[in-house]
């Protein structure tokens, strides 16, 4: 696989580039020894990435993402993190019988599940 990606950089900037494992590469930039423009940014978080099955495509879309200004580069990381699934949480409650109770939740939070229908 190839991936095309985004890192934010301390700075606030953004950089894009190529890499076979793009969380590896972000060590590497936050080692120092990525590419001149993030080592003197450090820390980098990764922020956007793309998978590609061939090499061509990857670096095409990594040439196009570069061409994209900030604010649509800005765009494209709020698009992707909007689609993300929100993490489960385990909730726990008193149960009718006085115990307590563990659950997931996902999407309801437990005073918008109490409000339902009343």
């Amino acid at each position: 696989m190839h991936f095309a990606y985004i890192v934010r950089c301390s700075d606030g900037t953004l950089y894009t580039g190529y890499a076979r494992d793009p969380h590896a590469r972000a060590k590497v930039h936050n080692s120092g020894r990525g590419a001149r423009y993030t080592s003197g940014r450090r820390p980098v978080r990764l922020v956007y990435t793309e998978m590609f099955e061939s090499l061509s495509a990857a670096l095409k879309r990594e040439y196009q993402l570069k061409r994209l200004s900030r604010t649509r580069k800005e765009a494209l990381i709020a698009a992707r993190s909007r689609r993300r699934r929100p993490r489960k949480s385990i909730v726990k409650s008193d149960g009718p019988d006085g115990r307590q109770n563990s659950r997931e939740s996902s999407a309801i939070p437990a005073r918008a599940a109490l409000r339902v229908g009343g």
